[in-house]
């Protein structure tokens, strides 16, 4: 077993080096099978989520090449079946974006559903609403989701709610679609417009990401290219929320400042001092954390996957701060570990009240899923002790050499591997 060691207290300094955004490689990677070509993408983050998609596509045929550490060439040239089975989704939730990827180049896609972090229902009612719109029939059996299509057509789609995952994948399925596709009411993070930039870097025609209106033109083919990620924005976020819990002085680099717009006005609301460059962002604080009421929205409002690092982060701000999550049912799972190390946080439903206390102290606890992963890091690094951390699998499917970035700017922070235990079995 795998499990983080972290000694608190330390009051981090220095620099650190943002990795390319998680969300937009999930979307981008399955998005080369529309090439039939080689594509080289740059800036790829180094993390486990990367690597099952990596292994996916070597699994039905594409050729995957580091170029180096960052950046990966691939070939879907020989993917011949459009077919990605239960053993190689299980653990991703992104592995759903194949199915658009697959309708677009096959006109027909066999995946199993996403696994991934588990804190809420993951309808894909609106992506079948979408594949269906442009032509496509959806079933689902023996545990696999199928569609097809005889050939796609473009169509008005406006979606019932705003779901990235939708959004990219009627994106996906669209591009090569007959005609034109209006998509209303799409979802408009970063991540969104990255994949509209990529896409269209292949020959794609694809206007108004980043709006809730999205007019894609169908074109007949798509060609190889060389792209590159934009940065992290959770990641960032993560690290703002870090260095303001551990009252550090911490130069974020790589990074895009409009992205983190929500974060940061939080974060002055709450006592820290933020300095913004062309790409990189300061986050500094001398005195004590004040309370904040923050709601999670779609993009442009507070991210959910800040959500877990801002409650932690609240969980030693003077006052009481009320946190209200506005796109999942069942996110604040985490709470509980929180507890262990002190935190006063009541939940009910969505909503969390955070009574703010002088010191968290060390305890073990485990992440329940990525970012809750990345809180308890948070919570570790401005406790009173040494805490264990397990369950890190979670972390490490977004967080790309955390370890080493942590420690760079002073934490106390290993990784360590311990036997599993196995109990007795009764007589």
């Amino acid at each position: 077993m795998e499990k983080y060691i972290v000694c608190g207290g330390n009051r981090l300094q220095g620099e650190v080096e943002i990795s390319g955004a998680k969300n937009a490689a999930v979307a981008i990677i399955p998005a080369t099978i529309l090439a039939q070509d080689r594509c080289v993408i740059e800036n790829v983050p180094n993390i486990s989520d990367v690597t099952i998609l990596f292994n996916i596509l070597k699994n039905i045929g594409a050729k995957v090449k580091y170029l180096s550490r960052n950046t990966v060439e691939i070939d879907t040239s020989y993917i011949a079946e459009p077919i990605v089975p239960y053993e190689s989704s299980r653990h991703l939730r992104a592995s759903y974006y194949f199915l658009g990827a697959f309708l677009g180049r096959f006109s027909e896609a066999h995946v199993s559903p996403p696994g991934g972090c588990n804190f809420g229902v993951r309808p894909i009612d609106q992506h079948i609403k979408g594949f269906e719109a442009l032509g496509a029939q959806v079933s689902t059996d023996y545990g696999f989701i199928h569609a097809q299509a005889e050939e796609l057509f473009g169509s008005h789609i406006y979606l019932d709610v705003v779901s990235v995952g939708a959004t990219v994948n009627i994106m996906l399925a669209a591009v090569k679609a007959k005609g034109l596709t209006v998509l209303e009411n799409a979802a408009k993070e970063p991540h969104i417009v990255d994949l509209a930039n990529f896409l269209n870097s292949m020959g794609a025609d694809i206007r108004g990401a980043g709006t809730d209106v999205i007019k894609i033109h169908g074109v007949d083919m798509l060609r190889g290219t060389t792209y590159s990620i934009i940065p992290d924005q959770i990641e960032a976020g993560t690290y703002m929320t870090i260095a303001a819990a551990a009252g550090g002085d911490v130069l974020i680099k790589n990074v895009i400042p409009k992205h983190l717009e929500s974060i940061t006005d939080k974060l002055i609301q709450a006592g820290v001092e933020i300095t913004e460059f062309d790409d990189s962002i300061r986050v500094c604080r001398t005195g004590p954390l004040k309370k904040v009421n923050v709601k999670t929205l779609p993009h442009p409002g507070f991210p959910t996957d800040m959500q877990p690092q801002m409650t932690t982060l609240l969980s030693i701000a003077q006052g009481t701060s009320i946190v209200t999550e506005g796109v999942w049912d069942n996110r604040f799972k985490y709470v509980d570990e929180l507890r262990r190390l002190g935190a006063q946080i009541q939940v009910d439903g969505k909503v969390a009240v955070v009574e703010g206390v002088p010191q968290l102290t060390a305890a073990p606890v485990k992440a329940t899923d990525l970012r809750a992963g990345a809180a308890m890091l948070q919570a570790a690094l401005c406790a009173n002790g040494t805490s264990e951390i397990e369950d890190i699998a979670y972390i490490e499917r977004g967080y790309e050499d955390i370890v080493q970035k942590l420690s760079s700017l002073g934490a106390e922070i290993k990784k360590v591997v311990t036997p599993d235990v196995t109990l007795p079995q009764a007589q």
